[in-house]
C-alpha cells in the first residue's frame, strides 16, 4: 500500500497549523512546529508571498490528506463518491475519512496516531464484528463492532493505549472488552478539526 514516508513536520509547518501527526510528540516541547512557527518548509520558506484562491484551496486539500493519511487518487475517489451521495458533499467527504478503520481505532484511543493505527491494523490486531480485518481503509457501519484481538491484548503498545481509550459522540468503547461499537454515522459536529471542506470541494469542481 502506497503512503507518505517522508518527514511529517513538515506538513504540518505547510498547513499552517498543527496537524498532531506525531502524537503526544506534538503536545512537547520538540515539536518542530513550535520551533519554527510561521516558517513554511523549504529554501523559500520564511518568503511572505500572497496566497490565490486557488493556493488556498490546494492547501486545506492537502492538509485534509494528511491528517487522515491519504494519498491522492484514493483522496479523489472519496470525493466522487461523495457527488453520487445524498447530502453535502464537503461533508460526506469527511465522513467517509471518519469511518475508516485507521480512523476509528486512532478515534477509540487504541492508538495514539493514525499511522500507528495503521500500523497495528495491517499487522493484524483487530478484529471488526469477530474476524480479522488488516485494511486500514476498510468502512465501517452503524452496529459494527471494533475490537483487539484476543492474542494482542497483552502487547505493551496496546495495554498503555488502552488506559486512556474512551468514547465519543459516534463510537462506544468497552475497557473491559476492548471493544468500541459504532453507535452512529459521525456528523460534522463531531469532527473537531479546523477544516473548511467546502474548499476542497470548489478545488475539484475547477
Amino acid at each position: 500500500m502506497a503512503r507518505y514516508t517522508g518527514p511529517v513536520c513538515r506538513l504540518c509547518r505547510a498547513a499552517g497549523q498543527k496537524l498532531h501527526l506525531k502524537g503526544d510528540r506534538c503536545f512537547g516541547t520538540k515539536c518542530a512546529f513550535e520551533k519554527r512557527k510561521g516558517t513554511r518548509p523549504g529554501m523559500h520558506g520564511a518568503a511572505q508571498k500572497k496566497v490565490t484562491e486557488y493556493g488556498v484551496q490546494l492547501r486545506e486539500k492537502q492538509k485534509v490528506k494528511n491528517i487522515y493519511g491519504v494519498l491522492e487518487n484514493k483522496f479523489y475517489r472519496y470525493y466522487e463518491e461523495a457527488m453520487r451521495s445524498e447530502g453535502v458533499t464537503g461533508e460526506m467527504i469527511l465522513q467517509f475519512l471518519e469511518r475508516r478503520l485507521d480512523n476509528v481505532v486512532f478515534r477509540l484511543g487504541l492508538a495514539k496516531t493514525r499511522t500507528q493505527a495503521r500500523q497495528l491494523i495491517k499487522h493484524g490486531h483487530f478484529d471488526v464484528n469477530g474476524k480479522r480485518v488488516d485494511i486500514p481503509s476498510y468502512r465501517i457501519t452503524p452496529g459494527d463492532l471494533v475490537s483487539v484481538k484476543e492474542g494482542s491484548r497483552d502487547l505493551s503498545l496496546i495495554k498503555l493505549n488502552s488506559e486512556t481509550a474512551k468514547s465519543t459522540t459516534w463510537l462506544e468503547f468497552t475497557k473491559e472488552s476492548l471493544m468500541g461499537k459504532v453507535v452512529m454515522l459521525p456528523e460534522r459536529s463531531s469532527i473537531e478539526l479546523e477544516i473548511n471542506e467546502q474548499l476542497i470541494v470548489e478545488f475539484y469542481s475547477k
